[in-house]
């Protein structure tokens, strides 16, 4: 049985509300720099909820709140995680204030960009730096990476800065691309 893609109340809609709002119990479990087997056990468990609402969508048809909703939870998770560990003394601020702003203008983006019909579709690279978030809260808050091995989860998020900086501008390229293009072709330079 195929979705409406207008529809709202959906069962991988259902998982992405559910995400969302179990994240402030997560939040609550990142207690400081020692890290928590709960708040890891918890942190993989919403990680993973993300392919199961993946797998609801693609089985049972997309639907344009799904594509809306779906990113706006992974960047509740990402950033609310990342913030709660800037907060507690875990994390630096200066790469989570980078991958804050990415994340906030290319959102501003796609809404835009769906408000005119628009689909900006995440690549695979802007999968590969969510999955490298992901891996950095995880060893972030496994106790027996959080403080011995600082160097892997420090390591990880600063990839994640380089790759958040790169799919960014990659968004923003195409986006340059795409208005020069409505506006009657106006040739723009090749990218490289």
């Amino acid at each position: 049985m195929s979705h409406d893609p207008s529809a709202l109340a959906t069962w991988a809609n259902a998982v992405t509300v559910a995400r969302v709002m179990v994240a402030p119990v997560l939040f609550a479990l990142i207690t400081g720099t020692e890290g928590s087997w709960v708040a890891l056990a918890l942190w993989l468990v919403l990680c993973s909820t993300d392919a199961i609402d993946g797998y609801l969508a693609r089985r049972y048809g997309t639907t344009r709140s799904g594509a809306f909703l779906d990113p706006l939870a992974d960047k509740v998770l990402v950033l609310g995680a990342m913030f709660t560990l800037v907060g507690r003394g875990v994390f630096p601020v200066l790469p989570v204030a980078i991958i804050a702003a990415r994340e906030v203008i290319i959102s501003l983006y796609r809404t835009f960009a769906s408000s005119r019909g628009v689909s900006v579709p995440a690549t695979r690279l802007a999968k590969a730096k969510t999955v490298c978030q992901q891996l950095a809260v995880a060893f972030a808050l496994a106790p027996p990476t959080a403080v011995d091995d600082r160097w892997l989860w420090l390591g990880l998020l600063w990839v994640a800065v380089v790759l958040t900086v790169v799919t960014g501008a990659h968004y923003l390229i195409r986006a340059r691309r795409v208005a020069s293009e409505q506006l009657g072709g106006l040739p723009h330079a090749a990218s490289s």
